[in-house]
């Protein structure tokens, strides 16, 4: 028969001090609300994007892909940009070029190297992905007046322009 053990008493409850006051993070809320929105609005964007057969990570891919133009995008540039490992994009890529939305060419000027290109079904997943992340935004942002979306929007992006020239001084 097995001794049941009891659990170790709380050390807060024997300490007359447990009734101090604890430091709160409230006034720091800043980092968080960022963080919970960006994940909770993920998730979101993962559910809907599911049942159109592409994953967020994916779906990354290709919006990145879409922004350098018709020149495609090395590998190794493609992680470097989307700040992932070498391995990790290599595998996405390998997902969606087996669902024909992506293709890797020879580079024109090093035949060594292989660039990343978008295939006509890959633009057509952006297209869907546009209205669904269209859609998706206008209903996140739904009672939130035009003016404090463009405040929020630039004072994000100096946010990260900032945290960017922090990162480049260390």
């Amino acid at each position: 028969m097995a001794s049941r053990q009891k659990a170790p008493k709380n050390k807060a409850q024997d300490n007359p001090e447990s009734d101090a006051p604890r430091p709160v993070v409230k006034p720091f809320r800043f980092g968080f609300l960022v963080h919970d929105v960006s994940r909770m609005r993920r998730t979101l964007f993962d559910e809907v994007m599911r049942s159109r057969g592409v994953t967020r990570s994916q779906w990354s891919v290709l919006a990145t892909l879409s922004r350098v133009g018709r020149d495609g995008m090395m590998q190794v540039d493609l992680s470097r940009h989307m700040d992932v490992g070498k391995v990790t994009i290599g595998g996405l890529i390998d997902r969606l070029e087996a669902a024909g939305l992506v293709e890797r060419r020879l580079d024109v000027d090093d035949r060594r190297a292989r660039r990343v290109f978008i295939t006509a079904k890959g633009f057509e997943v952006i297209a869907e992905m546009q209205k669904v992340g269209n859609k998706l935004n206008k209903s996140i942002l739904a009672g939130v007046p035009a003016e404090h979306q463009r405040i929020t929007e630039e004072t994000l992006a100096q946010v990260k322009l900032n945290i960017r020239q922090m990162l480049q001084e260390q």
